[in-house]
């Protein structure tokens, strides 16, 4: 087990419309805001498409991490997760969940790491700022080569 207390900085409630790239919304308004650290407790919205972590194949090794996508079209979702500075690319990295539901399938689901989505008609994000008492920023990404190449949450410069 790892941990940090952290102080809550700003908190914001980000609106992304239609046809919006969700990663991408996210990321650009960290950017202009000056977000290194921070975590979205839980949003909601429609998703025209979402790319997440999957496979319809046998899993060769079902413990190691899946790299493998599908794509799944108009969705209602839910979702959260936490955004940390990638201390090798020098860039956020978010990593976020969803819970999904599939409007034309009955909202049959699905649950997963978030590759990527299209917003459809709004998707309501709050997003709560983590602030460092130190230089740097206060929740980091960084990779690790004995498990897998999985990028694991860090804390601060002393991880």
């Amino acid at each position: 087990m790892r941990f940090a207390q952290v102080r809550t900085g700003r908190q914001f409630v980000l609106a992304l419309d239609h046809g919006e790239d969700l990663l991408e919304g996210i990321t650009r308004f960290c950017a202009d805001q000056g977000i290194r650290a921070g975590y979205i407790p839980l949003f909601v919205g429609g998703l025209r498409s979402a790319r997440l972590v999957g496979s319809c194949e046998p899993l060769a090794d079902p413990e190691a991490p899946l790299w493998e996508e599908v794509t799944v079209e108009v969705l209602e979702a839910l979702g959260g997760g936490t955004l940390a500075w990638d201390t090798e690319k020098d860039c956020l990295a978010p990593h976020i969940h969803v819970a999904a539901g599939i409007k034309a399938k009955s909202a049959e689901g699905r649950v997963s790491h978030l590759l990527g989505a299209t917003v459809q008609f709004i998707c309501e994000i709050p997003i709560i700022e983590v602030v460092s008492d130190t230089a740097g920023p206060a929740l980091t990404r960084q990779r690790s080569a004995e498990l897998y190449d999985v990028p694991l949450l860090g804390f601060g410069t002393g991880n």
